[in-house]
């Protein structure tokens, strides 16, 4: 990774921004893409005038230390706080059980994407241009992109840090291994219904997991700290009934999951959104926390490889980053010894 001048971050999700921050803090020039018209990834939130709702990522936890305290960074920072709602677990006999265990929940703050925005204030980003091709040259890379054509910039390294499906088409032609990695992973989708109410709904939960139908998990948005507007509630389907209805349109998923959710004593809501997140989840992790091709300067870093969590892709960013910079290190100390060497007068 010797002489890394600029590397191009495909992707503004939290496992992008982790590395590009990691790596714009130790001098190294970085520029972010991202399709969408904003930074956050699946750390998303929908809002209007008078309501919002997280449809994305619903809370996040931070067991290892070195995520601790980045989280504690946020909290700091006025972007994350911690969520302490009324937590159940639905069975299908009707039944309410408290989950087991004692797990702290954080989540952003005023909304969910709000960590992530805050991550991506600091760097180069280039948002709205999906980049659809990468063109390998003399010099490095060139991105080929949907909106722009082939970008005139040339970068010395590419990452990826968009879900497995996204990325297995960049890497097919230059890195066959990198391919394979995101080849064998399996990525479950997740239909999203945002429910908005006239008046909070008399529910003896704030959030549950449900154990089924056609309903994983749901959530009252305005219990999250921060939150303002209206009434709002977030339903996600199941990962398997998303797959089979991944065709169905907006309508008609919005009345299966609200039919569902009305059997739980939620009266129809005024308004709704639906969305489908294609690539929502991991179908079992891998065991790194990254992947890099260092002869052809690729790499790739994600949640997918981290159990699809959003401190397994903030891991993932932050330790594929540190990978490049020790590597940089190491090339710099080398070329430095043979700059000696060469410097040493030749016995005769």
């Amino acid at each position: 990774m010797d002489r890394a001048r600029h590397i191009a971050v495909v992707g503004a999700g939290i496992a992008g921004l982790s590395c590009a921050s990691a790596l714009q803090h130790a001098g190294v020039q970085v520029t972010v893409f991202d399709a969408a018209g904003t930074a956050a990834g699946r750390m998303a939130t929908r809002r209007a005038d008078d309501w919002q709702c997280d449809h994305g990522a619903q809370y996040f936890t931070a067991r290892s230390a070195t995520f601790r305290a980045e989280v504690a960074r946020w909290q700091l920072a006025g972007v994350a706080a911690l969520w302490t709602p009324r937590l159940c677990l639905l069975a299908a006999d009707g039944s309410a059980h408290a989950p087991a265990g004692a797990i702290e929940r954080f989540v952003g703050m005023p909304r969910m994407s709000a960590p992530a925005k805050w991550l991506a204030s600091g760097l180069p980003l280039q948002l709205q241009t999906c980049v659809t091709g990468l063109q390998r040259g003399a010099d490095g890379w060139q991105l080929q992109t949907r909106e722009l054509g082939l970008l005139d910039q040339v970068y010395d390294a590419v990452v990826l840090a968009i879900p497995a499906p996204q990325a297995l088409p960049l890497l097919q032609a230059h890195a066959p291994h990198l391919a394979s990695l995101a080849a064998g992973v399996t990525m479950q989708p997740c239909w999203a219904v945002m429910a908005r109410h006239a008046q909070p709904l008399q529910l003896p939960f704030d959030a549950a997991f449900i154990n089924h139908g056609p309903l994983r998990w749901i959530a009252r948005n305005n219990s999250k700290p921060g939150r303002s507007g209206q009434e709002s509630w977030l339903l996600h389907a199941q990962p398997d009934w998303s797959a089979a209805h991944l065709d169905m349109p907006g309508e008609q998923v919005a009345q299966a999951l609200l039919h569902a959710f009305a059997r739980l004593g939620a009266p129809a809501p005024q308004a709704w959104n639906a969305h489908c997140w294609q690539h929502a989840a991991t179908a079992g992790g891998k065991d790194a926390l990254f992947a890099w091709h260092g002869r052809t300067r690729l790499g790739l870093c994600g949640d997918w490889l981290q159990g699809g969590t959003v401190e397994g892709a903030w891991l993932s960013g932050r330790a594929l980053a540190a990978h490049l910079l020790v590597a940089a290190e190491a090339a710099a100390l080398v070329a430095g010894l043979a700059d000696d060497a060469a410097a040493l007068p030749v016995p005769a």
